[in-house]
């Protein structure tokens, strides 16, 4: 009942947000609200007079669609809960500096609770978000029960890169084993998806300039297995993000000695 009490107080607290998109996301950010959210659904517009943040839980082939719902003097409010390389579009949209979450929990089906990304190696857990609603997006998270750190830009983008590497690593893995799951992947497939981890990080670190925090292999197979059930699939690849992709393969062909096959190429792409 304590705990209870708690997230009924922090609740109240939230600022009221337009979440866009009805899906697992978008519904369960909804019920971790305190009822004054509004709801925008495919092909409806974002309101001008409703203050607060804009929770974009989208698929990324629908984003130039919610851009123009959205009212330009609102674009400072956006908050993207989408996952992949998201600065080349945003970069082409004006978005500049754009806020952003890592979402790092899990939703299987409708209406269901979130599975957070909690692991073995980071207990505390993975989400993160970034930007000007960063805090409030947290708040909101935390009183449904899941972790969200506030990171700064550099930290953040490291990341966005890790996130990015453990779907591109474990979802070309899988389709490459149909019907795995993230967490069979990590347990049949272990040697396979880490070699490509591995290949995939020091493409990410030569093109970025960064360098990436030790055991990136462990943190990514510990989040899979924490997320075993989740099912892995090649989706959408959104145009505008099609050249970040085959830049990071150029680059990964230019850094190490392994170069893909063509078929294996056509099944990331």
């Amino acid at each position: 009942m304590a705990m209870a009490a708690a997230s009924a107080a922090t609740a109240k607290k939230l600022a009221p947000a337009v979440i866009v998109g009805g899906g697992r996301v978008g519904r369960a950010l909804q019920e971790m609200g305190n009822g004054e959210d509004l709801l925008v659904k495919r092909g409806e517009a974002v309101p001008v007079d409703f203050e607060g943040p804009i929770l974009v839980c989208t698929r990324n082939d629908d984003l130039d669609a919610v851009l123009e719902a959205t009212p330009q003097s609102r674009w400072k409010d956006l908050v993207f809960f989408q996952n992949g390389m998201m600065e080349p579009w945003f970069e082409s949209k004006g978005l500049g500096d754009t806020d952003q979450v890592l979402a790092y929990f899990a939703v299987s089906k409708l209406g269901e609770p979130p599975v957070d990304g909690k692991t073995d190696t980071n207990p505390e857990g993975l989400t993160a978000a970034y930007g000007k609603w960063a805090s409030e997006i947290a708040a909101r998270l935390q009183s449904g029960g899941l972790s969200c750190k506030v990171l700064d830009k550099e930290a953040f983008q490291k990341q966005m890169l890790e996130k990015l590497i453990w779907i591109c690593a474990f979802m070309l893995v899988g389709a490459r084993h149909p019907g795995a799951s993230v967490g069979t992947v990590e347990k049949e497939y272990r040697d396979e998806v880490s070699r490509l981890i591995q290949e995939l990080a020091a493409a990410a670190a030569a093109e970025k300039g960064l360098t990436f925090e030790e055991n990136m292999v462990e943190r990514l197979c510990a989040y899979s297995r924490a997320v075993s059930h989740f099912p892995t699939a090649v989706k959408e690849v959104h145009i505008s993000l099609l050249s970040s992709l085959i830049s990071l393969f150029q680059c990964m062909c230019m850094c190490i000695s392994i170069c893909f096959t063509t078929s294996f190429l056509i099944i990331a792409v």
